[in-house]
Parts: C-alpha cells; structure tokens; sequence
C-alpha cells in the first residue's frame, strides 16, 4: 500500500521544510504529520518521508523506533502509556503495567478486539517526582496507584 501525503499536509510539509537549514531536521514533524494522517507510521510512510527530506530510509527509521510518539502500528482509541523507568520502577511502575494489563485483559504491544485500547511499556516520561505515571492519549496523570488506575480507565468506558 503506497501512502503520499495529501494536498492538505504537502502544505505543511513544504512549510515545516522551509523552517530549518537543512530538510532532514523536518524528519520528526514530517512523521508526526504522516502518522496523523494515517493512523500509524507504516513502512510506506517512513519512505515518503526519508524521499521528501532526501534521506537514508534506515536513518528515518532510528527515529521512530526511539521515540515512543510515533506508532508503528495502528494504536486504540485510548493509548495507555505506562512509564517503567527508575523513578517510575520505585514507585510501582511494573504494578501498575500489571494492573492495566489485567484491567484491559490485553499485553502491552497489543490492541483490544474492539480497537477502544493498546498498552506501551515506555521509558522516562519526564515526571521523575511524581511518579509512577502514565499517559493516555495526550493526557498525563501522576503520582499513581493501582485504585486511581482502575477509576481513570473506567471514565472511559
């Protein structure tokens, strides 16, 4: 399946270009553009990108698979991000995986049969003093128990 970017998003592609000295360093916008339009960052959507910015597909690549913004596979509807990390570890991080993972009766890596969750095991969150964490979707929530989780994913039933 080949994926080219719409007439819409060439626009902002040709714009977030024009904003740095050099194509490449539009790499992570151009993805997070890709993976708004298609869902995901398929293999199709890594080329295009490393074709618009004249770069090594390999090297597009690196960056998707360090940072865990970009989804190489369709996500739920809720994305629940789980932080295990040192400070998150301390604090119940692994627990708190194992509560969401039960909750949901999915693995992390893997989508619900209704495609309403997913689970990712991520690395530092950035909220080192307030963990453990998680994020869902673009919302953050902290200082985290295994009651607090329960009630947060219920609100999304």
């Amino acid at each position: 399946m080949e994926f080219k970017f719409t007439e819409e998003n060439l626009h902002k592609v040709r714009a977030a270009i024009q904003k740095y000295p050099v194509p490449g360093a539009a790499v992570m916008e151009l993805l997070y553009l890709g993976q708004s339009q298609n869902g995901y960052i398929s293999q199709e959507v890594m080329n295009e990108v490393a074709s618009l910015l004249s770069m090594d597909p390999v090297d597009v690549y690196t960056v998707v698979t360090f940072y865990t913004m970009y989804h190489q596979k369709q996500p739920g509807k809720y994305h629940v991000q789980v932080c295990t990390n040192v400070s998150c570890m301390l604090r119940g991080g692994y627990e708190l995986l194992s509560e969401v993972e039960s909750k949901l009766g999915i693995k992390k890596n893997d989508v619900t049969h209704d495609g309403r969750f997913s689970i990712e095991e991520v690395e530092c969150m950035g909220s080192c003093g307030t963990a453990p964490m998680i994020a869902i979707n673009e919302d953050f929530y902290e200082n985290l128990t295994k009651e607090k989780i329960t009630e947060i994913l219920d609100s999304l039933n």
